[in-house]
């Protein structure tokens, strides 16, 4: 009973460190991502795909820094102001995902396009 009680504690204690640790951003559909751009000219949009990828198109005021790249945080950290907020992207939301996450370690506040830059495109021909 005593050994039952300690591992229920422990896993309480382990749980509630793991929730803290937990960083979160958001993520927008393509036409709240663009009136969240449209309302706050504060926010840094960052193309977090590759190179190639970004010349072939990209979201209009966007930098790109290469998810991908070993040396992502440290670019990131170095062109990001971290007191406005940052809304990344990628091609189909995996990697933006993947971004925000490592960005939000890191104390920023992240927007993210959940369906990427395909689903912008598919987006703006509806408009």
């Amino acid at each position: 009973m005593m050994k039952k009680n300690v591992i229920i504690v422990f896993c309480m204690i382990f749980s509630l460190f793991s929730c803290a640790q937990k960083q979160k951003f958001t993520s927008y559909s393509p036409a709240e991502f663009e009136r969240l751009l449209q309302e706050d000219a504060s926010i840094q949009l960052v193309d977090v795909r590759r190179p190639d990828e970004y010349v072939a198109g990209y979201i209009d005021k966007a930098i790109l820094i290469n998810v991908q790249e070993a040396d992502f945080l440290t670019k990131a950290v170095s062109l990001l102001d971290k007191s406005k907020p940052v809304a990344v992207y990628c091609r189909g939301g995996r990697r933006s995902k993947e971004a925000a996450k490592m960005l939000t370690k890191k104390g920023f506040v992240v927007y993210e396009l959940d369906p990427g830059y395909l689903g912008w495109l598919d987006y703006l021909k509806t408009k």
